[in-house]
């Protein structure tokens, strides 16, 4: 032990506590099992039992204890070579033969091998145990942030996945083909959800992006320029379910990457496109009067001019037309709207009817 403490740095610092003694437990009985065995003269390939056993145990322990394997495997490389250093002194001091040293050194470095093998595999059992239950306890997170259940059952759930909760979420919308490849790209703390939510979109899977607000947010989206994806806004952790709300309404707005910040008019307009239809329909009914030319021309003139403010000129350059004819579009406009046109909740109507082409 004391060898093993001096040359591996995962055991630079005394054995103590538990850990200490179920260490301190397994050299006792890997040696005792290895005197035993060698005490007898057991056929190759006889099984060396508590010692595997033990050895089992204490790969499960290094694991649950956030140690790598590797560490592990040093210490029995280190401690194996210590330990013939010591037997072969004594075997040579009482005379022992050169063939049956030679056995000797066989069987002690055959019993290591299999110490090492038990411990990988306790090692790996617990380590592909506990992932999975990690992965398990993500996956619930995950599920609650999405719909919104309560700040008492997200933290728990947080501490069940050993997720250290962010200040804030971000939605990511993403094709569900794409969604390896664009979570290789992103913050290792990135919860993700393949599967559908209750009014999900089928054809979409779900990432949540922790610290991505404010200026970080460019650097989000820089990351996913060349993803198709729809960002919802930074919330919150608790409130991540607002953000995917709101991505999930992003879906389809753009090509590639849409940044639901940048078309808040556009998700406003469509959030009901049934009441949407209706205002339209009562906003732009003195249009019903005149030909579907001429109301297309006559409606694009009225919504550069309630944008611009009636500034004749610069409604004439962005529709690419004489300022004469401005003038006279908005003659036949003031004669189908009358006295609509000087009521200001009549034209905040208008606007919204024109702000988006059905």
């Amino acid at each position: 032990m004391a060898e093993v403490m001096e040359q591996v740095p995962a055991y630079d610092v005394p054995f103590q506590g538990r850990m200490g003694q179920i260490i301190e437990k397994a050299v006792q009985v890997s040696l005792e099992s290895f005197v035993s065995l060698a005490s007898q003269s057991a056929p190759d390939g006889a099984p060396v039992g508590v010692g595997v056993s033990a050895a089992r145990d204490l790969g499960q322990a290094e694991a649950r204890n956030g140690r790598p394997v590797d560490a592990l495997l040093a210490a029995y490389r280190v401690g194996s070579r210590a330990a013939w250093r010591e037997l072969s002194v004594e075997a040579i001091a009482v005379g022992v033969d050169a063939a049956t040293l030679g056995r000797f050194a066989e069987l002690v470095f055959t019993y290591i091998d299999e110490l090492s093998a038990a411990s990988v595999a306790g090692h790996n059992r617990e380590t592909s145990s506990t992932e999975r239950e990690r992965i398990v306890h993500l996956d619930r997170l995950a599920r609650g942030l999405l719909t919104g259940v309560g700040e008492v059952e997200l933290e728990a759930a947080a501490a069940a996945a050993r997720w250290t909760p962010p200040r804030t979420l971000t939605a990511v919308m993403v094709p569900r083909h794409r969604l390896v490849r664009t979570v290789g790209v992103l913050d290792p703390r990135t919860l993700s959800l393949a599967e559908d939510l209750p009014g999900s979109v089928d054809t979409h899977s779900t990432l949540l992006v922790p610290d991505s607000g404010g200026r970080a947010r460019q650097r989000l989206l820089a990351l996913l320029d060349g993803h198709d994806a729809a960002v919802g806004p930074a919330r919150p952790w608790t409130r991540a379910h607002e953000s995917y709300e709101r991505a999930v309404r992003g879906i389809g707005l753009r090509d590639g990457v849409v940044d639901t910040d940048a078309l808040l008019p556009e998700l406003v307009l469509q959030a009901d496109p049934a009441a949407l239809a209706d205002l339209r329909a009562a906003a732009l009914a003195p249009f019903d009067e005149v030909t579907d030319g001429a109301a297309d021309r006559l409606a694009d003139t009225l919504r550069a001019w309630l944008l611009l403010q009636g500034r004749r000129e610069l409604v004439a350059e962005t529709l690419h037309v004489h300022p004469q004819t401005v003038r006279y579009r908005m003659n036949q406009v003031r004669d189908l709207y009358g006295e609509r046109l000087n009521d200001p909740d009549e034209v905040l109507a208008i606007l919204l009817a024109l702000g988006r082409t059905p």
